[in-house]
């Protein structure tokens, strides 16, 4: 059995600050999954800073993600850097109270640093994912879906002869309001 080198002995840390540096890629991705991340290069420096009764965590991440096009199915480099804080709250059983507040019991051995990293990453990842050469493509795209989204679906002209000032209103809306 592999030791994981992401894992950090907690109870053998004095209470002041500690910095761990990792350098890691695909294989890192092997261990955790490959659902978000196909691969990638990435550099990492948690800071544990441990007080009597909580560790507080500083995730410093920054790399280049793997991933696939959802248009053409080429493999392109995805630049990559956050920053988290997460508070490990020492108490009676363990718990998530938040996304950045997690409850470990004083018998917690140690911490599993690698599946915080993972995840951060997988939050920066987007949900479209498209090779560097559409983004100029996608981004004229989204301008004119804003642009149709402020248009207003009823026209306010009046040079059909309509005096008594009501706007002409479409007539799907009409049908619409007979349904009530």
């Amino acid at each position: 059995m592999s030791l994981n080198p992401y894992s950090v002995n907690i109870i053998g840390l004095s209470n002041k600050a500690h910095q761990f540096d990792y350098q890691f890629g695909d294989e890192f991705f092997a261990r955790y999954g490959k659902d978000l991340v196909e691969g990638g290069k990435f550099e990492a420096q948690v800071i544990l800073n441990k007080h009597e009764t909580f560790i507080e965590a500083e995730f410093s991440i920054k790399g280049q993600a793997a991933l696939t096009c959802d248009r053409s199915l080429d493999t392109f480099d995805y630049p990559l850097a956050t920053r988290q804080l997460v508070v490990f709250k020492y108490g009676q059983e363990e718990a998530e109270l938040s996304d950045d507040v997690i409850t470990i019991t004083h018998e917690t051995v140690s911490l599993d640093l690698g599946q915080f990293i993972y995840e951060f990453i997988g939050i920066e990842i987007p949900i479209k994912k498209l090779h560097p050469r559409f983004q100029e493509e996608e981004n004229e795209e989204s301008e004119d879906e804003d642009e149709f989204n402020g248009k207003l679906i009823y026209s306010s002209s009046t040079d059909d002869g309509n005096s008594d000032g009501e706007d002409d209103i479409d007539p799907r809306w009409e049908q619409l309001k007979k349904l009530k």
